[in-house]
């Protein structure tokens, strides 16, 4: 190799030469002219950079297009830029926070000299389409910490000098595209003429820095694509999106609701949604049944000291529900924000053998923990939950297996309710801030361990997030996505060698000596309420048979058999059939037609042949045979079929001999 030379490693493997200091558009070039053109940025040892930065030294290289979302993260980040070039132009003295990429686009916080709403936004993209045909060049710079903070102050934004003062000089850059100038790491696209089509999609409030003391900015969200067809296919996706959101299909089933006088983020179930959530309940115990878990029940509110044990309240403390003080001044409690330091009691009552091991306590315990207001979103993001928990206790030798249990029953459950894409994540703690995390390297290093074998094992296809650990301890998180493309994030399992040395949890070894078990924290449904706000918005609130609310309709075909109805209604009720009478006095035509454009009425159903979620019942005089009841006579019920999406039958007929009263 030639001593000016470097050698290039590609994601495939292969490898090859260039002189130093080669560009990865350099390099896109040399493999095609189309490369070159749909490449967006590029990764260089693991970390992304704009494609004009020289390459000096041997590296792994990746190409990022569109495809991928560091492209994509790219692309959206030179977006936000975009915006706030349009919006300097447009309102003199804005001045700006910060305006990262997110999952779906990009956001600006701005605080404006004069109010910006929802009315404004087809003027700023307007200006936003006119400034990236100029195909403007977005140059990097680097910048003393002095000379920024002098820019800034002199332009007097307040909040970038602030931004500025937790730097460390010598890592600052300043990037330019036309006539704006922003404080920026980057990467950003070689130039703004990639962005052809521009939705600003909302506005919304938010605080400076997350923080409800400071004042509350006005956060600008977008979406950019490469061609005007993606952005068609993206607005399409965003009105299936709004006929399925879980708040409006939960108030139209009649399934949950919230309280100003209760107060925000704590749902109350209606009948048929308690119903629904039931059986998710039962369900998920009849599979922990067999998995040897046992139910146990502990109370909502515990003692501050408890929480102080196992480090929640110096971690969350400040920022939680408030100590609830008694008339006994030594008494303070916390309402339950985990349920683990309550297993982690019921586990030291009594002294435990290694044979006792591995012990499973499951729970479907409520906590309570303080969301912002602005944070608060239908039953996603709420302050009361309840979450399907359990904490397996377990020997070393134990720990791979019972962990890969836990995954069969999380991949049943996806299964069970067709939540077919999905992306295991490993969650670690961030090796560069440390402080953040409780318990000895030695102890993370193994559990971090445990959780990558157990994935590989499984032949789970997996990402690695850096810093998105519990404080405690790493995490298998189950990325789930829905119907509609997006990513939620449902079951969890973590692996904790911390909390049982907090709380001194031991067994007696075969050597008649103590030992530490290890703490396993599982929910495979994250919470109720998240679960089933994605499980209707992933439906549309067409549930499969046996968890609908609303699984029968009883049709009388005249008034005068509206108290048969009403004996058919115990029937089915008490048979564990969830039904309803309609009792109009209309024909049994009209009814089976009012009921058919009732279920047709949600959207999720419009359009589908046959209508929807409802079942209309009708008794019709059956035939003596053996068996009867003593008068001979039968009604039979009889439903037609269940179809599911694509044609599929998950109950091909219900029917029912239900006897006459006499």
């Amino acid at each position: 190799m030639s001593q000016n030379n470097v050698k290039i490693t590609f994601p495939d493997g292969s490898v090859r030469e260039y002189p130093q200091g080669v560009t990865p558009f350099q390099i896109a070039e040399s493999i095609s002219q189309r490369l070159a053109q749909e490449v967006l940025s590029a990764t260089v040892n693991g970390k992304v950079v704009d494609l004009a930065m020289p390459v000096n030294q041997d590296a792994s290289v990746k190409l990022n297009k569109w495809e991928d979302p560091e492209g994509k993260a790219t692309f959206w980040h030179t977006s936000s830029h975009l915006l706030a070039e349009a919006l300097e132009s447009l309102y003199p003295g804005i001045k700006f926070g910060i305006g990262p990429s997110i999952e779906n686009g990009f956001y600006y916080d701005v605080d404006s000299p004069v109010p910006i709403t929802e009315a404004d936004l087809p003027k700023i993209e307007k200006k936003m389409e006119e400034l990236a045909r100029t195909k403007e060049p977005l140059v990097r710079r680097e910048v003393s910490k002095a000379e920024a903070m002098r820019i800034f102050t002199e332009k007097g934004d307040q909040y970038k000098t602030e931004l500025i003062s937790d730097l460390q000089d010598g890592t600052i850059t300043f990037y330019t595209n036309g006539c704006f100038t922003d404080l920026c790491r980057g990467p950003h696209l070689p130039n703004t003429g990639l962005i052809k089509a521009i939705k600003l999609t909302s506005v919304a409030g938010a605080y400076w820095r997350g923080n409800e003391k400071n004042k509350m900015l006005t956060r600008i969200y977008g979406i950019t694509f490469p061609k005007k067809s993606m952005l068609d296919e993206y607005l399409a996706m965003l009105e299936e999106a709004k006929k399925r959101d879980h708040r409006k299909l939960g108030k139209e089933l009649e399934l949950f609701m919230f309280s100003p006088r209760v107060g925000q983020g704590l749902p109350m179930w209606l009948p048929k949604g308690a119903a629904l959530r039931e059986r998710l309940q039962n369900f998920l115990q009849s599979v922990q049944k067999r998995y040897g878990y046992e139910q146990v029940i502990t109370p909502h509110i515990g003692m501050k000291d408890l929480y102080v044990t196992s480090g929640h309240y110096a971690k969350y403390g400040k920022d939680s529900f408030q100590p609830i003080r008694t008339p006994d001044e030594n008494e303070e409690f916390l309402l339950k924000p985990m349920n683990c330091p309550h297993h982690c009691e019921i586990y030291r009552h009594k002294p435990r053998s290694y044979r006792d091991l591995p012990l499973r306590f499951a729970e479907f315990g409520t906590v309570y923990r303080y969301e912002q207001s602005g944070e608060l979103h239908g039953l996603t993001r709420v302050r009361g939950f309840t979450q399907d928990d359990a904490h397996l206790f377990v020997r070393p030798d134990q720990l791979l297996e019972e962990f890969e249990k836990v995954i069969d029953i999380v991949l049943y459950i996806f299964k069970t309710l067709k939540f077919e894409d999905f992306i295991a994540q490993v969650s670690l703690r961030d090796p560069e801030n440390k402080e953040k995390y409780i318990g000895s390297d030695e102890n993370w290093e193994k559990a971090e361990r445990a959780i990558i074998e157990a994935a590989e094992h499984k032949g789970l296809k997996t990402v690695v997030e850096l810093g998105e650990a519990a404080f405690y301890g790493p995490k298998l998180d189950f990325m789930v996505k829905d119907a509609l493309g997006r990513k939620w994030q449902l079951g969890t399992i973590q692996v904790d060698y911390n909390l049982p040395e907090r709380f001194d949890l031991t067994y007696t070894g075969a050597d008649d000596l103590p030992h530490r078990p290890i703490m396993i924290h599982r929910a495979p449904f994250g919470s109720m309420e998240r679960f089933v706000a994605v499980l209707l918005e992933h439906t549309g609130g067409k549930f499969p048979l046996w968890l609908t609310p609303q699984q029968v309709v009883v049709l009388p075909i005249s008034e005068k058999f509206n108290d048969y109805a009403q004996s058919v209604l115990k029937f089915l009720n008490n048979s564990d059939i969830r039904a309803e009478v309609d009792c109009r006095n209309e024909k049994i035509g009209r009814k089976n037609t009012r009921q058919r454009a009732e279920a047709d009425s949600f959207p999720a159903h419009r359009g589908r042949k046959g209508g929807g979620r409802r079942y209309g019942f009708r008794p019709h005089a059956g035939r003596r045979r053996q068996g009867d009841d003593e008068a001979g006579r039968v009604r039979r019920l009889s439903c037609r079929p269940c179809q599911e999406r694509g044609g599929s039958v998950d109950w091909n007929v219900f029917c029912m001999n239900i006897p006459i009263d006499n």
